[in-house]
């Protein structure tokens, strides 16, 4: 009926509506409904194509990362008054989609006589201020010159990546940097808990006598089970299905890639759902509770 009217509004200038209504056999309400409620559809076209628009510029900003929860969070925290449903429609409509995470193959190679130590978690990711419990695990990334391999240091608190180190190896001592960096920071309480699965590198004493020298509490899950150690393989999950590229040509150029990553979108503009403050970065979780702490004080 729509192709009707519109026949009808193309050709009323040649002939009288009255006519061309009788000719067709529709109502001439009908046909003044549909032409009023024309001007409001063009209207919601444009507003929904400007949505558009500022969809596009945000999911290219995230990399092309962002599914509808997030870009809507973030049309939100730039002062859209949209619905959900809306943005999800208007994604769906240009193809605009998110990334889905892959399940990735891990590297944990338990060592055979050191003694694992207890696991002070127990599966509760959670943390009542930052630098209280980290959580730590190593990735590997395919170059053109073999595997780089990365540790990580995240904090429970705010999802930070606090300390991580990058090598052509996956020794202790690449774990150990990490941690450094963490501390170096000056964001870690005395007694920090460092969880970990029970990978070799993690078991060594080099970084059980970082872990001493450094007053912290050392924590690991058991053996077998990913989900012991959760929170920290699923920054990897993020960060090779967001950072888009699979392989890279040298190990340079992966390593200037993920540093980015991590410092400049991940720890600084990549929002993540808060429980209790909504859409926050994890720059901006840290900043609350050290704001909350110094009104406490």
């Amino acid at each position: 009926m729509t192709a009707v009217y519109a026949f009808i509004e193309a050709e009323k200038t040649t002939h009288t509506v009255a006519l061309l209504c009788r000719l067709l056999q529709v109502a001439r309400s009908s046909f003044y409904a549909w032409r009023a409620g024309e001007q409001a559809r063009r209207a919601r076209q444009a507003a929904d194509d400007a949505l558009a628009h500022e969809i596009t510029v945000l999911h290219v900003a995230s990399r092309h990362t962002y599914g509808v929860p997030r870009i809507h969070a973030e049309l939100r925290r730039l002062g859209h008054r949209v619905n959900r449903k809306r943005v999800e429609r208007v994604m769906r409509a240009h193809d605009i989609v998110g990334v889905t995470r892959r399940k990735r193959r891990g590297l944990t190679r338990p060592a055979k006589k050191a003694v694992p130590a207890v696991d002070l978690l127990g599966r509760d990711f959670t943390a009542p201020g930052p630098g209280m419990r980290l959580v730590g695990d190593i990735t590997f990334i395919a170059t053109g010159e073999g595997w780089l391999y990365l540790a990580t240091w995240l904090d429970l608190a705010t999802r930070e990546i606090v300390g991580y180190s990058m090598a052509d190896h996956h020794r202790a001592s690449l774990v150990v940097d990490a941690l450094a960096m963490a501390a170096g920071r000056g964001r870690l309480q005395p007694g920090c808990i460092a969880h970990s699965d029970r990978g070799s590198e993690y078991t060594s004493g080099e970084l059980r006598r970082e872990i001493s020298r450094l007053g912290m509490r050392q924590s690991m899950g058991r053996t077998g089970s990913c989900f012991d150690n959760a929170a920290a393989e699923s920054f990897f999950a993020v960060l090779k299905e967001e950072i888009g590229t699979r392989r890279w040509p040298d190990r340079a150029t992966a390593r200037a890639e993920i540093f980015t990553f991590i410092e400049t979108f991940y720890n600084r503009r990549r929002l993540r759902k808060h429980p209790h403050w909504g859409y926050l970065t994890p720059l901006e979780i840290r900043q609350r509770h050290e704001q909350g702490h110094a009104l406490a004080a």
